[in-house]
């Protein structure tokens, strides 16, 4: 029997208002992710990739359409019960690493752990902090770190709490190229020891191939690669 999509959009518009005029960034996009699958979603600088994926995960809702997570209607939640949704369930990681400057690597990766109160998270941070390789600059801040040092905290923080799905927003962008293939090797071995449902947003061809399936979202609105 197949297994509920993890993650469902359905004729999903999303538009704002500037200036008198109205601007469409999402045009009716259909989509189904299922469990433990990596899709990737390609697109030019300022096509939407970022706004959709916001979309996904709650953070926006959109003007019209349909998103449903983990069968959830995100539409007819509030943001305290969307929040509440994705607690322990979503992992984020962003270009820009999103780490806090005053905490240490460990107490960046404790963060979450310690806001839901999960037992044993100074074990569990430690261990993640292993995982990507970064056991030894526990009590480093980010910027004592390099910048793929920086992701791989984020990648750490973001697995930490082995959510259901993770929403990856240009995760290399701000990498070379030698550090960017270390990270994306490093995120997909993670999701592959934990089953994790990824949706990876990138303007690397090649980073998107990587995944089970490519879409692009060209003029608002996804198509296959």
């Amino acid at each position: 029997m197949k297994e509920e999509a993890v993650l469902c959009l359905k004729d999903v518009h999303y538009h704002v208002s500037s200036d008198d005029e109205e601007l469409s960034i999402i045009k009716g996009c259909d989509l189904s992710v299922q469990p433990g699958e990596k899709l990737s979603i390609v697109g030019r600088s300022g096509s939407g990739k970022s706004t959709l994926l916001s979309l996904m995960a709650g953070l926006e809702l959109p003007t019209g359409g349909e998103v449903r997570l983990f069968g959830q209607a995100l539409n007819h939640l509030d943001e305290d019960r969307r929040a509440q949704l994705r607690a322990l369930q979503v992992g984020f990681v962003f270009q820009n690493f999103q780490l806090m400057p005053s905490m240490t690597a460990l107490e960046n990766v404790l963060m979450p752990l310690e806001l839901f109160q999960v037992s044993d998270a100074d074990d569990k941070a430690l261990q993640a902090l292993d995982k990507v390789g970064l056991g030894h600059r526990l009590s480093h801040r980010p910027s004592e770190l390099s910048g793929g040092e920086q992701q791989r905290v984020a990648l750490a923080r973001a697995f930490v709490t082995e959510p259901k799905i993770l929403f990856a927003d240009e995760p290399t962008g701000n990498l070379d190229e030698t550090t960017a293939e270390q990270v994306q090797h490093l995120l997909f071995q993670l999701n592959d020891e934990l089953h994790t449902t990824l949706v990876l947003v990138t303007h690397d061809s090649d980073f998107a191939r990587q995944c089970d399936r490519a879409l692009t979202l060209h003029n608002g609105r996804l198509q296959a690669v």
